[in-house]
C-alpha cells in the first residue's frame, strides 16, 4: 500500500468514526445484479458512439466485455475516409485487453477513442444489451448489428432546397430507382440488396442474374407516375 501523507492541519484532527458502509449500488450484469469495485467484475455487451473533433466522422463501437476483458470488438464508421484504417487497427488493437487499458490506449482515432469513453460509461453503469440476459450473449452477438453479407447498415440521404431529397443507401440496400407521384413527391424506392448480392457472386452466380435477383422495392413503387435515378438525375 502506498504510503500516505497527511498535512499538518489534517494530523491535528481528532477521528470521527464512518457510519454505514453499503458498498456501491448493484447494477444489472448477464442476468445478475453486481457490486462492481473493479474492472474485472464488469461484463455485458453495448454500444458506443464517438466523433472526432471537428465531426467530420462517427464511430460506433460495439464490445462484447467478459470478466472486464473485452473478447469481440466491431468498430464501424462513417464520414471520413481515414476512419476505415483506424478502425482496422482499433479492432486488433481492442480484443484481449482489460476495459482500463481500452480507455489508456491509443485506438488512432479521436472518434473512436470519444466512442470507447462512451461504451465505458454505459458497460460501468450496467446500461448493456445483456443485462438481464442470463450469462450474457455468445462472442460472435456482435455480427448481429450487421446486415447480409455482413455489411454495416447505413443510410444515405442527400437534399437542396431547389431540387428536394435524394435517397441514395437505405437500410434496405443500395438506392437505385426513385418512385414520384404526379406531384413529384417521392413515394417509394427500388434498391438492390448488395452484400446478399456480392454473396451470391461470390458463390458462384452470375453477376448481371445476382444483381437482379437482389432488386426489391418499397412504398407504392408500382404505381408512380414517374422514376428518377437519384444519383442522375
Amino acid at each position: 500500500m502506498a504510503n500516505i501523507n497527511y498535512s499538518h492541519e489534517v494530523e491535528s484532527m481528532c477521528v470521527v468514526k464512518k457510519g454505514p458502509h453499503h458498498g456501491p449500488a448493484p447494477i444489472p450484469e448477464e442476468g445478475k445484479w453486481v457490486k462492481s469495485t473493479q474492472i474485472s467484475d464488469i461484463s455485458g455487451l453495448s454500444h458506443g458512439v464517438g466523433w472526432c473533433a471537428p465531426q467530420q466522422g462517427t464511430c460506433k463501437l460495439t464490445l462484447n466485455v467478459k470478466d472486464g476483458i473485452v473478447e469481440e470488438a466491431l468498430v464501424e464508421t462513417v464520414g471520413c475516409s481515414g476512419m476505415t484504417h483506424s478502425a482496422a487497427m482499433a479492432a486488433e488493437i481492442l480484443p484481449g485487453k482489460t476495459l482500463l487499458e481500452c480507455l489508456n490506449t491509443d485506438l488512432v482515432c479521436d472518434a473512436i477513442n470519444v466512442a470507447m469513453r462512451e461504451i465505458f460509461k454505459q458497460l460501468a453503469y450496467g446500461r448493456t444489451q445483456s443485462a438481464f440476459s442470463e450469462d450474457g450473449l455468445p462472442i460472435g452477438a456482435g455480427l448481429e448489428d450487421l446486415g447480409k453479407g455482413l455489411r454495416s447498415q447505413v443510410g444515405t440521404m442527400y437534399s437542396t432546397k431547389a431540387k428536394g431529397v435524394r435517397f441514395l443507401e437505405m437500410a434496405e440496400g443500395y438506392v437505385i430507382k426513385l418512385a414520384l407521384d404526379e406531384e413529384g413527391e417521392v413515394i417509394g424506392y427500388q434498391f438492390v440488396r448488395l452484400g446478399k448480392m456480392l454473396e451470391d457472386i461470390r458463390h458462384g452466380m452470375e453477376p448481371n442474374e445476382a444483381y437482379k435477383k437482389n432488386i426489391g422495392q418499397y412504398g407504392r413503387f408500382d404505381g408512380a407516375a414517374k422514376y428518377i435515378d437519384p444519383r442522375e438525375e
